[in-house]
């Protein structure tokens, strides 16, 4: 347990990050706090030092504490781009991370990284960290960007104090923000499209729906589906979110016993998806491609490197990280007329998950 003085510290640091408690602004007294956090006086000041001592808070006697503007620690020397991604050794993030890194070296900017795995709390931690560090422009990859953020406090908070920042993968609604996206609903269109195309008719869907970019992969399905006049039927569809992500195995074993004989092939949420679909199928001896055919999604190097060569779609990876960086790089020399929408078209990687149904 945190000790109340941290608590409080803890609290006035996020109040000021996220915009609350403005510079210059006085905070509440220590009478006040001492009642909304039931704790001593001397408990209080201990906080008030401490937030002082950091450039967080000045006191003037006789008058208050009020927030100081001096807490950004950014130098004259060498600018900084943060970069927050939802993870950081797994899956395309190494790529996407490389390219980012490689576009800043060129200009000599350095790179603070965080990760947030997918957890909001985690990303306000995150933010935090980049507001109080003073970075000079941000990268960000959302975190759950398909449900409401009490985050959003932050980002406006970089807006006022002009620090540019662009997204990456997908993009807070609510915000008007520049951002690099694959696009996701041609990606699953094109999947399930191709699947149509070799005589699939019993097409299931999983998906991944606390992420915008499940959203937009859902979307391409019903779209190629509906173009082909076949029916969307909702027990095709296995959806799971961060969440429920360490059950999808057992989900996946339900949900193909459920519908074994019925669905000819599947579209999956990406390609870490699309293997555990293959590892489940072997359990249950359904073979690959010719019981049920598969694909993936992002060209990631778990696919390649797989003992089963997944047909998949591409991802941009390290184009979208240093396009996102260059971006930054880019608004900070003064240049107008940057991209506000960028997306990246998906191309089909043929692989060995994919049969042809032979039509009778």
């Amino acid at each position: 347990m945190k000790p109340k003085y941290q608590v409080i510290i803890d609290d006035i640091k996020s109040h000021i990050l996220s915009g609350t408690y403005k510079a210059g602004e006085q905070i509440p007294t220590e009478h006040a706090l001492q009642e909304s956090y039931n704790v001593s006086r001397q408990t209080v000041r201990k906080a008030i030092l401490e937030l002082s001592n950091e450039g967080f808070l000045r006191s003037e006697k006789g008058s208050g504490t009020y927030v100081s503007s001096q807490y950004r620690s950014r130098s004259g020397g060498k600018r900084t781009i943060g970069v927050i991604t939802t993870y950081i050794s797994d899956y395309i993030f190494p790529s996407i991370i490389r390219g980012i890194e490689s576009r800043l070296n060129e200009d000599s900017y350095s790179l603070l990284l965080a990760s947030t795995n997918n957890d909001i709390a985690q990303e306000k931690k995150a933010l935090e960290m980049m507001l109080s560090y003073g970075v000079d422009g941000l990268i960000i990859e959302p975190t759950r960007s398909n449900v409401y953020n009490p985050n959003i406090a932050y980002y406006l908070s970089f807006k006022e104090q002009e620090v540019p920042f662009t997204m990456i993968n997908a993009y807070y609604e609510e915000l008007e923000v520049p951002f690099f996206c694959l696009d996701d609903v041609q990606s699953s269109y094109l999947a399930t499209r191709e699947l149509i195309a070799k005589g699939h008719t019993q097409i299931g869907l999983i998906a991944k729906m606390d992420d915008l970019q499940g959203k937009y992969r859902m979307k391409g399905y019903i779209k190629a589906l509906g173009e082909a006049k076949l029916r969307f039927r909702p027990e095709h569809v296995l959806s799971f979110d961060t969440d429920t992500k360490p059950d999808l195995s057992a989900s996946l074993e339900d949900f193909l016993n459920d519908n074994r004989g019925e669905l000819s092939a599947l579209v999956c949420y990406n390609d870490e998806v699309g293997l555990e679909v293959v590892h489940v199928c072997r359990r249950l001896g359904i073979s690959i491609p010719d019981e049920l055919s598969i694909i993936g999604q992002d060209n990631s190097y778990i696919a390649k490197n797989a003992n089963i060569q997944l047909t998949t779609l591409t991802h941009p990876q390290e184009q979208m990280g240093r396009d996102a960086a260059d971006w930054i790089i880019r608004n900070l020399q003064g240049k107008k007329d940057l991209p506000v929408k960028t997306y990246y078209q998906p191309v089909l990687i043929e692989g060995e998950t994919v049969k042809a149904i032979e039509l009778e």
